[in-house]
């Protein structure tokens, strides 16, 4: 399994989980995040801000199913004139095993 973070635009979030949701993947976590990539923040006249809205979107998914839901991801998070700083970041990272809470069942 892997866990995929995918840090996007505010206003790409939703077009970004109904694309997860379209393609068979319902189960995401969401959080309010800020910060900056390589751009450094962004300045508007004398005021520079360098902490920047973002939200992260968390799901683990299938090994099998990495490529697509990556792809998936990018293809609702890009910008719409080809892409631009800013746009996100996802991050893959491997999972050794979850566990439902409420039923107590193992996945690995």
């Amino acid at each position: 399994m892997y866990m995929l973070r995918a840090i996007v635009r505010p206003e790409k979030s939703p077009v970004v989980l109904k694309a997860l949701f379209d393609a068979g993947f319902p189960a995401v976590t969401k959080l309010p995040v800020f910060g900056r990539g390589k751009q450094r923040g962004l300045k508007v006249g004398a005021v520079t801000y360098d902490e920047l809205p973002k939200e992260m979107l968390m799901l683990v998914i299938q090994n099998k199913d990495k490529d697509f839901v990556v792809e998936t991801i990018m293809s609702a998070a890009r910008s719409d004139d080809g892409g631009q700083y800013g746009d996100g970041k996802i991050f893959v990272t491997p999972v050794e095993e979850s566990y439902t809470i409420s039923s107590g069942f193992k996945e690995v």
